[in-house]
């Protein structure tokens, strides 16, 4: 039982990512076709990038892995943890309000430091002007990420997972409206993120007030609990910077190479939607589960949610990682082939999407195995080898730039991945038991790579079958929908034979998934 609780949060988290991973799909393929890889869609993805940046720099980094297990220990300790957070709120609220201002008036400096290449042409003025107006949007999501941790600590993750919908929906939507009414269609993106911000913000202040909590205005000061949340929390801050630096490093290398910036941008969202619906679906559920189990100090139960995290990860990844790989082609011809879009930005995506294919697994892994620190209130580890990952990341991507061009970028990302997972794994050995894998997982591992291979050797000679279909206008999207589903089939198919897992549980989890749901509807 305490098993499909487990799995049916991760379901909850990950279909609600997912839902929002198909909106965003259509809001790419949307800007793909209105815009193809262009001036215009390099300056706007650096612009957005920006609040983007610093928000995993600071939400992210110190509230998810800081905030949250204290928040999670409180709550359940019966301590006052709404004061707690109301502080924590309205603290971050005044920072973010003087860091944003400078930021908006810093605009300039920020691009030049983002993508430095961009001062050779027009993308610099466009990225500036696109930039001062959507970075109001790590104001709103910051304060999102904050309200996110409180409902997830208490178990309520649906409001949370759902919020990111908004932010796709109200995209969609902007150029929907800057079609229809001649609008430049980059500036009416850049307004759109700040109101997609208001929106998210919305919705989860309300969520948490259905929750029973009030946010109500606090004038912000520094307790005793808030000076040990930014003890535990400026570790992950710097670890969250040397996450950033990477990615900014990878926009350096892109920004020199003309289409590219957008390349790598339009590859990162296709293997961001198994990240986003396995990884940080297992990393939002698993953390405050961990300190749940930690602090009653029941290690048996530790060990089983760890274990079931990783086994649900790899469960998914794998064949996720393997068909990015083989069939990165056709799945950027078909989603992106459209209006402005070129052959070569196909291929130069495609090639993009299958570098990053081969750190999936580690993307998903660094999910899984953070919360085994930061459950424990280490975040000075998780910096240190993040230090080591940046390091690694700048010298693949600017030692193989003059050689392998924009490509290097997205190497050095996978390459730094592994590096940081092979560390988290090292340092977990002294944790004991709780880090230990367990009988189930070593059993169902090698099955599971075992029906990965099966599937990709399927979808290859499939590919090759559908090659003629999967390029003309009226039969592509079913030859895709096909090859997908026929990659699908084989390996649920053939992994169930081998008992690389129990789909029975799988549908008892989605069912508890569907109640807890309904009987949860503040959530």
């Amino acid at each position: 039982m305490a098993r499909i609780r487990l799995v049916a949060g991760f379901l909850t988290v990950g279909l609600w990512t997912l839902l929002s991973r198909v909106f965003g799909f259509v809001r790419d393929v949307m800007m793909a076709a209105y815009l193809g890889a262009g001036p215009v869609t390099d300056a706007f993805f650096v612009a957005f990038s920006l609040p983007n940046m610093f928000r995993r720099f600071f939400a992210e980094g110190a509230f998810n892995f800081a905030f949250v297990p204290i928040f999670a220990k409180k709550h359940e300790a019966g301590e006052d943890a709404e004061s707690f957070a109301r502080d924590a709120f309205w603290g971050m609220a005044g920072l973010l309000l003087i860091f944003s201002t400078l930021a908006i008036i810093a605009m300039p400096f920020l691009v030049w430091a983002m993508a430095a290449g961009f001062a050779q042409d027009e993308r610099f003025d466009m990225a500036v002007l696109f930039g001062r107006v959507a970075f109001p949007y790590i104001f709103f999501i910051s304060l999102v990420a904050l309200l996110s941790g409180m409902l997830n600590a208490v178990g309520r993750f649906t409001a949370a997972a759902a919020a990111p919908v908004l932010l796709n929906v109200v995209f969609v939507a902007a150029m929907l409206l800057a079609d229809s009414q001649g609008w430049p269609m980059g500036l009416t993106l850049a307004y759109a993120v700040p109101i997609a911000g208001v929106a998210q913000l919305v919705m989860l202040w309300l969520a948490v007030q259905r929750a029973g909590f009030s946010m109500r205005f606090r004038r912000p000061s520094l307790t005793p609990d808030l000076k040990r949340l930014a003890v535990i929390a400026a570790p992950a801050v710097l670890a969250g910077g040397v996450v950033q630096i990477n990615l900014i490093v990878g926009r350096q290398v892109a920004s020199f190479t003309e289409n590219a910036v957008s390349w790598l941008s339009y590859a990162d969202r296709l293997y961001q939607l198994p990240l986003g619906v396995v990884g940080i679906a297992v990393g939002i559920v698993l953390l405050p589960e961990l300190s749940r189990r930690l602090r009653a100090g029941d290690v048996g139960a530790g060990q089983h949610s760890f274990n079931r995290g990783l086994e649900f990860s790899l469960f998914l990844t794998l064949p996720s990682a393997v068909a990015l790989m083989v069939i990165a082609t056709p799945i950027v011809s078909v989603l992106y082939g459209r209006g402005a879009w070129t052959e070569g930005d196909t291929q130069a995506t495609a090639l993009a999407l299958a570098v990053y294919a081969l750190g999936l697994p580690a993307f998903v892994l660094h999910k899984v195995l953070q919360p085994l620190y930061y459950a424990r209130h280490d975040t000075r580890r998780p910096f240190r080898y993040a230090l080591v990952s940046m390091f690694v990341n700048a010298a693949v991507a600017v030692g193989l730039m003059p050689y392998l061009g924009f490509i290097a970028a997205a190497l050095a990302t996978t390459l730094a991945a592994w590096v940081m997972v092979w560390q988290l794994w090292y340092g977990s050995r002294g944790m004991g038991q709780a880090a230990q894998l367990d009988a189930q997982l070593l059993a169902r591992l090698w099955r599971i790579i075992c029906a990965a291979v099966v599937m990709g050797l399927a979808l290859y000679g499939l590919n090759m079958v559908l090659s003629d279909w999967l390029v003309q206008s009226g039969t592509r999207y079913l030859a895709l929908l096909v090859l997908i589903l026929g990659g699908t089939l084989v390996y649920f198919g053939f992994g169930q034979v081998i008992g690389a897992f129990n789909l029975g549980e799988l549908r008892a989890s989605v069912r508890r998934s569907r109640r807890s749901g309904a009987a949860d509807p503040g959530s």
